[in-house]
């Protein structure tokens, strides 16, 4: 008899298989973006919601580290939505390039979400997450963090072990819509971080103004232009699911 472990690693590896993009609708698409904004705006649902948008930024800062060949020491995640992503060898153009993507990334992962749903591979992106934040358990470095991203692992492992094809898809749009919108929602918290001058060490914008000299609102304009090209691009798996299309 097959065991639990190698059941749930035959369900992730099932998932890349390609399969049909779901068919949403105006009213199936409304009721979506109605989940993800559930998610995203209300501040008690945000609370929860908001610590995956964390992870997601963290781990835009290890994989931005990893890609510029350094070493990722640890992660540290705090209930409080702030995070702390460590890596030997920042210096120069890398601290930078690590530093900057940490507030588009829950924009790019969630536009990526949305092209996977539309085009029949929403299984193997629910995979691939899965894997990633089960992997990444191993550079949490205190026991919120173990809480967070624990969390965020069961929870994407229980849509690959529970849910089909076409649960995918939709898991896919609701999360990649609420992901943008939270991207959204955290550089306005950034933002006034900067206008009210208070907790500037926790600005990613402040560090790279430090690193670089280029000011700060150059760094938040950057931010936005990254959030709102993923905004943009999403528009077009959007419709295509809309329109029943799937080219």
């Amino acid at each position: 008899m097959e065991t639990l472990p190698g059941q749930l690693w035959e369900r992730i590896t099932d998932g890349f298989l390609r399969a049909a993009p779901p068919v949403v609708g105006i009213a199936g698409l409304a009721v979506i973006v109605l989940v993800a904004v559930v998610l995203t705006v209300p501040r008690r649902s945000w609370r929860i919601f908001g610590l995956f948008v964390t992870v997601v930024h963290e781990l835009g800062h290890a994989a931005a580290a990893l890609l510029t060949l350094q070493r990722v020491t640890g992660i540290t995640l705090r209930l409080d939505h702030s995070g702390t992503t460590t890596s030997l060898g920042r210096r120069g153009w890398r601290a930078a390039f690590t530093t900057f993507w940490g507030y588009p990334v829950p924009a790019v992962v969630g536009a990526l979400l949305l092209w996977s749903a539309a085009h029949g591979w929403a299984p193997a992106a629910l995979s691939i997450g899965a894997v990633v934040l089960a992997a990444a358990l191993v550079l949490i470095r205190n026991g919120q963090g173990v809480l967070i991203l624990g969390g965020s692992a069961a929870a994407s492992l229980g849509l690959v072990w529970f849910g089909g094809a076409a649960a995918a898809g939709h898991a896919c749009l609701v999360l990649g819509i609420a992901l943008l919108v939270g991207a959204c929602r955290d550089w306005v918290k950034v933002v006034r971080v900067h206008r009210r001058r208070r907790e500037l060490a926790s600005s990613d914008a402040h560090l790279l103004r430090l690193a670089t000299r280029i000011p700060s609102p150059v760094w938040l304009g950057m931010f936005a232009l990254v959030i709102g090209a993923a905004v943009a691009l999403s528009l077009t798996p959007l419709a295509l699911m809309v329109g029943g299309s799937s080219s």
